[in-house]
């Protein structure tokens, strides 16, 4: 009996970790709902408002320029908290060799208003649920 609880907890210790990471990234609430590569009305909206205020900077579906960060990797550590905070009060980052300065777009009603969209749909990107270009959108029910 021993032995089966030592080995029981051995076996745990290996592969909590791994199962706990994966069990967490399949119980986490997802923003988006992507469907045979089609997406929500939601995701759509991101896709078009990213393309309307953020492109310029942020490059095609949010892979980066050499401007501004690739957002699909910055989603992966991002709370979706942080992201919000960044994108309506902007974020300076000057060192001595590059000045990054991400404006402030808390006035601009056509990204806040859909700051959840844009979200939903760089998130999307970030898991790799949505791959590049136009999404196509999920028939309205």
């Amino acid at each position: 009996m021993k032995a089966l609880l030592v080995s029981t907890c051995i076996l745990a210790a290996l592969t909590g970790p791994a199962l706990a990471a994966d069990d967490a990234k399949d119980d986490y609430e997802r923003p988006y709902h992507v469907e045979d590569g089609k997406v929500d009305q939601a995701v759509y909206n991101g896709y078009r408002r990213y393309g309307n205020s953020c492109l310029q900077c942020h490059g095609p579906d949010g892979a980066g320029s050499s401007y501004a960060p690739n957002l699909t990797e910055s989603l992966k550590h991002l709370t979706h908290e942080q992201f919000a905070d960044t994108v309506i009060n902007g974020r300076q980052n000057v060192t001595s060799s590059q000045q990054n300065v991400m404006p402030s777009f808390g006035h601009v009603e056509d990204v806040v208003t859909y700051l959840d969209d844009i979200y939903a749909y760089l998130k999307a990107r970030s898991d790799g649920a949505l791959g590049r270009g136009r999404p196509e959108r999920m028939p309205r029910k």
